[in-house]
């Protein structure tokens, strides 16, 4: 399939530049002015519009086994949503239940995931250590194109890494040339003071943001740093929600470390009046980890974003319906912890982003996409308008409104945590694999069509890390 965008304007990290842009055999073959496409070519008139790269969510959760229930979103509804948003590639994530072999797990998520309409990659959690888990992650590096690794701080009795966990699956990541990834929340503190609140008769959605408050976000975030400093290995810190997260990893940043820290769109606009809603339904649907915080940490996250210590955005899309939420009625450490996203984050981003002065345009095609694809290394065959690379591209009309709502999008649930946002700036035209998907409100999706994508190991940067580490104090790997 051949398809040509006419007389937009190249939005890209480093620069903008009016220019057409031809997309065949799935990729973009041709930038520049006035190209030329056979006559049997689909042209998209992209006149007062911009042309981006397609929007990479580095944090979803499709078809998640957790606390009892999946998630209602599936590989092929999510993707399909993300498509509706401008969101052409998703980092899902493989979790294996402590115990329960790595390669077995990240085997059935590949298989879960052949249904996706849009390209996919995963980070794989290590929830446990032993030989296997050492060997496996090695396999996954070498043989199947996995270059992060993911590591709950928080889920005590559950999925949670203890601190040797850390140590020794930081120490493997090093070796192999991947980057460990974490969810910056001390599991015992969280632990301890639900069970405070529980006991003392607070049982609903209000008390969830009380049980996790900003300092034990920090304190992991410090912590996981720390770690990873010793190690001499990079670091990518998951949902930072709070000002303590931002500011460990600032400080971490202007020492040298080379740390890297994601926000979700959720984060950045709503704020924690949202637990104390008198409707049970509407407070559920808003519980997720870490929680959404004070408008004073929602202006730090964007003082972050905007001074480039926090690099990408994400949704952390993990989808669950009201009937799924009800399991907490009387209990809210068992409301099932996700909302929604992948379809509005960029819509949301832009209006609230570049709409506002707080974000160029080519800072927002940075945050969505760019940054994602050069921190997991599939740069520039994602993240970029260029010549070679993947045709995934989003057609933006800075002119567009819509209004936010449940009764009209395409996620797979039944709350949307922006209802009745109105956005100005929204995608025309999504294109995936050089074929047009979205197109003036209406999908035209293939299930299965998504790739797999594979993130290679980083290689050169990591030679120079492990001459570091040798020359340290060297921490063994357990195995």
């Amino acid at each position: 399939m051949t398809v040509l965008i006419k007389g937009g304007t190249v939005v890209n990290a480093e620069q903008s530049f009016r220019a057409d842009v031809l997309c065949r055999n799935g990729a973009i073959a041709a930038v520049g002015q006035d190209l030329d496409a056979p006559k049997s070519a689909t042209v998209i008139d992209a006149g007062g519009q911009y042309v981006m790269p397609g929007g990479i969510d580095p944090h979803t959760h499709m078809q998640l086994p957790f606390m009892g229930t999946v998630t209602s979103e599936d590989f092929y509804t999510g993707t399909a949503a993300g498509l509706a948003g401008g969101t052409t590639m998703i980092i899902d994530f493989a979790i294996p239940n402590p115990q329960q072999n790595v390669m077995e797990t990240y085997m059935q998520w590949r298989d879960w995931a052949e249904k996706s309409v849009a390209d996919y990659s995963f980070h794989v959690a290590i929830t446990w250590w032993d030989d296997t888990v050492y060997d496996d992650m090695g396999k996954l590096v070498r043989d199947h194109g996995v270059n992060s690794f993911k590591h709950f701080m928080a889920y005590k009795g559950a999925i949670m890494a203890d601190d040797e966990v850390l140590v020794n699956s930081f120490s493997r990541a090093l070796e192999l040339g991947a980057i460990p990834t974490v969810h910056a929340e001390n599991g015992e503190l969280v632990f301890r003071l639900q069970k405070e609140l529980f006991e003392k008769g607070i049982t609903g959605p209000e008390a969830h943001p009380l049980s996790r408050p900003p300092e034990v976000e920090g304190e992991a975030a410090n912590r996981a740093i720390r770690i990873a400093e010793v190690l001499h290995v990079p670091l990518y810190i998951v949902h930072n929600s709070c000002r303590q997260s931002l500011e460990a990893i600032t400080r971490a940043r202007n020492e040298g470390q080379r740390v890297f820290g994601e926000v979700l769109a959720g984060h950045l606009l709503i704020d924690d009046s949202v637990y104390r809603d008198p409707d049970f339904e509407v407070a559920a649907a808003h519980v997720m980890s870490p929680p959404f915080r004070s408008k004073d940490n929602q202006e730090a996250l964007w003082r972050g974003l905007q001074s480039g210590n926090l690099q990408t955005t994400a949704t952390d899309h993990c989808c669950f319906c009201a009937d799924q939420k009800a399991a907490g009625k009387d209990d809210f450490r068992l409301i099932p912890n996700g909302t929604a996203g992948i379809e509005n984050r960029m819509e949301v981003l832009w209006h609230h982003g570049v709409g506002t002065g707080r974000l160029t345009m080519n800072e927002f095609v940075k945050v969505t996409s760019t940054n994602a694809a050069q921190i997991f290394n599939i740069y520039p065959k994602k993240g970029s308008v260029s010549v070679g690379a993947d045709a995934d591209i989003v057609v933006w009309d800075p002119a567009a409104s819509k209004t936010i709502s449940a009764k009209t999008h395409h996620q797979k649930i039944d709350y949307n945590i922006f209802e009745g946002m109105t956005v100005t700036g929204c995608a025309s035209h999504t294109i995936s694999h050089g074929r047009v998907v979205y197109a003036d409100g209406e999908l035209d999706v293939e299930r299965g069509a998504g790739r797999y994508v594979d993130r290679p190991p980083f290689a050169p940067y990591y030679d120079a890390l492990r001459i570091q580490a040798k020359q340290a104090e060297p921490v063994p790997v357990r195995r």
